[in-house]
């Protein structure tokens, strides 16, 4: 018997996340919900564990499931929390997610109700070896068996997601991550004195914070910082790094920002040099508040947010010199910074707009 609810639109919404630790997934995620609430929506978090400094940007009025347990093979038992809370649909916040939702759809089969899906991270994995990519790629064409559509932030990201995926077009739709919002209650974030450079973003090997800092040294002028907001497993080893290039005075690391905005605003130019990315909501948030980016080509949406060489400078993932050049260059003093992006259309209502179709769709099929 195929899933059943009482509407004929998605009054009831359902999502997940592993822990609270700071990830861009899960604070995106936030940000959602909280406008799906103030949209009259029902919204239930299923939280395997809300240790981590995202725990204080948890919306009142949402309805926590807590498995205590901050192990990613904690959501495998996902479908049986949709079995008892009955959600009009499933929200499946990111790549990191697909798993889960697999076995949720495995587990209610015909009575799951319908699973979206939001494309958090590259597609095309140029980093992967031989092998790495061809199972990735296997793995990704399965995913129209489980997902009832997807949601891209970018028209090249919803591309991708047709060719890797082999999604039918008809079920991917672009929709934008809700603009960061300036968080008041956030704690203020030291700033250095000067003109700094600033990365945001969790402290993992994907991130590839140790170009940025290998960058530092070579960079013309030899007064400005380097501020570097998040939290992460390669702490230690960036740490290692600064020491070992005698940056201590001019790097600093002080872990998750509750509101990375004033830093934004106040930087010279924010980096970004991962190796691979899904929509880097980072480089929207600089643009809206007037600050130019460098950022390595770590996804096919970089090229859809940096428009225009007055906005900032994309360069290649493994040139040294490029990214050198383009930090000299937009750190020139008397270097005109761009006017502030404003971010388009209403993510919030297009989100519910979509989930109501897919709802309404499912009704019509009893």
């Amino acid at each position: 018997m195929l899933h059943r609810t009482y509407s004929k639109t998605a009054q009831h919404i359902l999502s997940c996340a592993q822990t609270m630790r700071g990830g861009g997934v899960e604070r995106a995620l936030l940000r959602m919900a909280e406008g799906w609430l103030r949209e009259g929506r029902r919204v239930t978090l299923v939280l395997g564990s809300d240790a981590g400094p995202l725990a204080a940007e948890i919306p009142p009025g949402i309805e926590l499931i807590m498995l205590g347990d901050a192990r990613y093979s904690a959501l495998f038992r996902l479908g049986e929390h949709v079995r008892a809370s009955a959600p009009d649909l499933v929200f499946c916040p990111g790549n990191h997610y697909s798993a889960v939702a697999a076995l949720t759809r495995f587990y209610l089969g015909r009575t799951s109700p319908p699973i979206v899906a939001k494309v958090s991270n590259a597609l095309v994995r140029p980093e992967q070896g031989r092998l790495g990519a061809w199972a990735y790629r296997r793995w990704l064409r399965l995913h129209p068996r489980f997902l009832d559509h997807v949601v891209a932030m970018t028209p090249a990201m919803a591309a991708e997601a047709v060719a890797e995926m082999r999604m039918p077009p008809e079920r991917v739709s672009v929709i934008a991550n809700p603009p960061a919002a300036a968080r008041p209650d956030a704690a203020p974030m030291p700033l250095p004195a000067g003109r700094y450079i600033v990365g945001v973003g969790r402290l993992e090997p994907q991130k590839r914070w140790d170009r940025l800092i290998a960058a530092l040294p070579r960079i013309a002028d030899r007064q400005v910082q380097l501020l570097i907001l998040g939290e992460g497993s390669a702490r230690a080893a960036l740490e290692k790094q600064v020491a070992a290039l005698g940056l201590a005075a001019r790097v600093s690391m002080p872990g998750h920002a509750g509101d990375p905005l004033p830093a934004l605003a106040g930087a010279t130019v924010v980096a970004l040099t991962s190796d691979f990315e899904g929509v880097p909501g980072v480089l929207r948030e600089a643009l809206s508040v007037g600050t130019p980016v460098v950022s390595t080509e770590s996804s096919v949406a970089v090229r859809e947010i940096v428009t225009a060489p007055d906005l900032g400078t994309i360069v290649p993932r493994e040139d040294p010199a490029a990214l050198v050049a383009a930090l000299d260059d937009w750190l020139t003093p008397g270097r005109t910074r761009p006017a502030p992006v404003a971010a388009d259309g209403d993510p919030i209502a297009e989100y519910l707009a979509l989930f109501d179709r897919l709802v309404a769709g499912q009704q019509q099929g009893f």
